[in-house]
């Protein structure tokens, strides 16, 4: 019995508006709109009657067509284009079906629905980014003087804020949306027949009766006396009927734009696995400095509350790149149109697609729902007695007895008041009398972490006027 997937195995995706705008449905009704945009571009252009194209998109509904019998008919041409064409011109009337896919390759097809797709998935997914931003604006305003431990290579290293560790995730969220907004308005159209170049199309003469073949002064006089359309006002009139870019050339084996799609995806989920990565390390139990509002529930631990939305960024986040580089992998396409090549690239980019759709929902519900714990940060910055600001010491220190002595007072310092657990303040008061030089240093002040966050305010601010 055939079962459509329902996203039980992927819940990153699952109810996300990416899942949506990428299923079988919204694939199949891209092929229809770029068959259908394709009649209408030959009308406009006098290569097909007014009514053919009306009629092409009356008919170009997905619901009037069984998926799983294309699906399953596309096995013996090796694409899903070729069952379209034959049950979309039976469905039209008889004087439209000669002009149902005329010209094009079943490429041409295929890699306009995937622009489709792709233009109207990244319209969901750059919503959920500015939502996710917005959030995390808040969060940087709000924490802006907040302090907590800076962590490197997973140790204490010096303090910082929260402010403008949600500053930094922020920016990594804008970068993502202008380099997927970039793409979005790049992604163009296919049309270049069987080897990309527009040959057929130029075999189809203006119908006689066609008032826009008479009128056209861009065409060429064929060998019947009839007008011969310019195929590049064609190529222009069919990215305008989809709402694409116009290409420069049919991009067959020339898949710049599905590498820059490719790139911009996996970026934006690794920038949105940045945020994840975060919060799972500061919700912790034995860290607890941040925690999801709504944490998942645990099949075996009634106590838990699991941090699930950065657990399927932190998931998405790592298969983008393996998705992207198959994508990449076809770059390298032979001849005029590839064996292979293409066809390797649908399920991977339908998979990115998703993958990001779904990270770009979480990522919006993780910041919308994050709860910060200023209380545990502040108690988190003297877990090491003061040695935390051991830089700001060394600098210090050096100033009065040089680079070399400094270090090596504070190391002994560090080693005392580590072996004997107490405060680094208590045990540089003895230090201090040793050492003429330091005296009048202030103490307290120098050994209090809140007092050490550097430009992080004045950082925070200016992330922030980033729009």
């Amino acid at each position: 019995m055939y079962e459509s997937d329902a996203g039980l195995l992927a819940p990153g995706r699952a109810g996300s508006p990416a899942e949506a705008t990428t299923g079988d449905r919204a694939f199949l009704q891209a092929m229809l709109d770029a068959e259908a945009a394709l009649t209408r571009a030959q009308s406009a252009c006098g290569l097909a009657p007014a009514e053919a194209g009306r009629a092409v998109t009356r008919t170009a509904d997905a619901d009037g067509f069984d998926v799983r019998d294309l699906a399953l008919r596309a096995r013996s041409g090796g694409n899903p284009v070729i069952p379209l064409v034959v049950d979309l011109t039976a469905a039209v009337p008889e004087d439209a079906r000669p002009y149902v896919h005329r010209g094009a390759t079943s490429q041409d097809i295929l890699d306009t629905a995937a622009m489709l797709v792709a233009s109207r998935t990244l319209a969901t997914v750059l919503d959920d980014l500015e939502r996710a931003a917005g959030e995390v604006a808040r969060h940087a305003a709000t924490h802006r003087d907040t302090q907590m431990a800076g962590r490197t290579l997973t140790q204490h290293a010096v303090p910082t804020t929260f402010g403008l560790k949600a500053a930094g995730w922020r920016a990594l969220i804008l970068d993502a949306r202008d380099r997927l907004s970039a793409v979005r308005a790049s992604l163009p159209a296919q049309l270049g027949g069987a080897a990309g170049t527009l040959a057929a199309f130029s075999a189809f003469s203006a119908p006689a009766a066609s008032p826009v073949a008479e009128e056209s002064t861009d065409g060429q006089e064929g060998t019947d006396g009839r007008r011969e359309v310019d195929l590049l006002a064609l190529v222009a009139a069919y990215a305008r009927e989809l709402g694409l870019a116009e290409p420069v050339l049919p991009w067959h084996t020339l898949r710049t734009p599905i590498a820059d799609l490719a790139g911009a995806l996996a970026f934006t989920a690794g920038a949105l696995g940045k945020m994840a990565a975060d919060v799972l390390t500061l919700s912790r139990t034995e860290i607890g400095e941040v925690e999801e509002e709504e944490g998942g529930d645990s099949s075996a631990l009634p106590h838990k509350a699991n941090p699930v939305h950065a657990t399927l960024i932190a998931a998405a986040a790592r298969r983008a790149p393996g998705l992207a580089a198959t994508l990449y992998g076809s770059l390298a396409a032979e001849d005029e149109r590839p064996a292979g090549a293409w066809h390797a690239e649908w399920e991977p980019l339908r998979d990115l697609l998703r993958l990001v759709g779904g990270a770009a929902h979480d990522g919006a519900a993780l910041a919308a729902g994050l709860r910060v714990v200023p209380y545990t940060m502040r108690e988190n910055l003297q877990l090491t007695d003061g040695l935390i600001v051991s830089e700001r010491l060394a600098a210090v220190f050096a100033d009065r007895i040089g680079r070399a002595r400094a270090r090596e007072v504070l190391a002994a310092a560090a080693d005392r008041a580590h072996s004997e657990t107490t405060d680094l303040a208590d045990v540089l008061f003895d230090v201090l009398r040793e050492e003429p030089e330091l005296a009048g240093l202030d103490l307290a002040e120098l050994t209090d972490p809140t007092r050490y966050t550097g430009c992080a305010g004045p950082l925070t601010d200016r992330a922030l006027e980033r729009r």
